[in-house]
């Protein structure tokens, strides 16, 4: 039900911006749709999220965060479904790349393996002193382990991330 309305406020604001477009007026609002983060409108903006018949290049596959550690890591690693990625560390400026075709079918395997579907999504023993926290979210799921509880099928996730594996430098 609640994806009918999504639906009615996109296709409602349609007719304002088409109006808009012709009659050359700016700054149409959709009172009903929320902010875009660019200031827009968020059912006109180009930052609103793609209708589902839109291609999914952009769209995010993984994102893997790294937290703790001695040196107090705070890391972003984010996989789009194209393949390519972006690295945000605390204070370095972010890296960027683009994963191989191989690389990306290893990691997409890795996260629909019906086992990595059966990882707890949290972790169930005491956190190791000093150790990382690792939180992958794929689609609506989200595991978070650390690094005493690493199953079989999240380490392979791991193993076919870019660079390696999660961003555990500081």
């Amino acid at each position: 039900m609640e994806h009918v309305v999504r639906r009615r406020r996109v296709w409602g604001a349609v007719p304002a911006v088409a109006a808009a477009l012709v009659l050359g007026v700016g700054g149409c609002a959709n009172a009903d749709a929320p902010p875009a983060p660019d200031g827009g409108n968020s059912a006109t903006s180009p930052t609103a999220p793609a209708a589902a018949t839109e291609p999914r290049s952009g769209a995010v596959l993984v994102e893997v965060t790294v937290s703790g550690g001695f040196a107090g890591v705070d890391n972003r690693l984010v996989v789009r479904e194209d393949g390519s990625w972006t690295l945000r560390s605390r204070d370095k400026e972010p890296r960027t790349g683009r994963m191989d075709a191989d690389g990306l079918a290893e990691l997409r395997a890795a996260l629909e393996d019906p086992a990595y579907a059966r990882v707890p999504e949290r972790p169930s023993g005491r956190p190791v002193a000093d150790g990382f926290q690792y939180t992958v979210t794929h689609h609506d799921r989200t595991v978070v382990a650390g690094d005493d509880e690493r199953p079989a099928a999240l380490q392979r996730v791991f193993d076919a991330l870019p660079e390696g594996g999660p961003p555990t430098a500081p």
